[in-house]
């Protein structure tokens, strides 16, 4: 059974930085797509940043380039987000997601069925 958990959301003043974290188990993580989403309250679920198997592709929203990065520790079957320079509006809860299958490209994951954690509270005040 696949199994998605994220940490490290929180309260944060606009200007600070987080890092949150996703541990996947059930499932060969190297082999692999992973990324994040976030939904605002009122808003559509939208993808923030995926990452391929190894950590050679990644793709960011334009809203947060330049400010998030994306990496993944294989050998721990965790990814991270580091988030800086955040704003009020990077305010949402934050999934993690794995593809359902592995070998797939980080576009099958942005658009396609995945596995999901149940998300990490991030609120950025101004």
């Amino acid at each position: 059974q696949v199994q998605v958990v994220e940490s490290g959301g929180g309260l944060v003043q606009a200007g600070g930085s987080l890092r949150l974290s996703c541990t996947a188990s059930g499932l060969a993580f190297t082999g692999y797509a992973m990324g994040w989403f976030r939904q605002a309250p009122g808003k559509e679920r939208e993808g923030v940043s995926f990452i391929s198997q190894m950590g050679a592709v990644t793709y960011y929203t334009d809203s947060v380039k330049g400010r998030f990065t994306i990496s993944r520790d294989n050998a721990k079957n965790t990814l991270y987000l580091q988030m800086n320079s955040l704003k009020p509006e990077d305010t949402a809860m934050y999934y993690c997601a794995a593809a359902l299958r592995p070998y797939t490209s980080i576009d099958t994951l942005r658009v396609g069925d995945k596995y999901w954690g149940r998300g990490t509270q991030v609120t950025v005040s101004s």
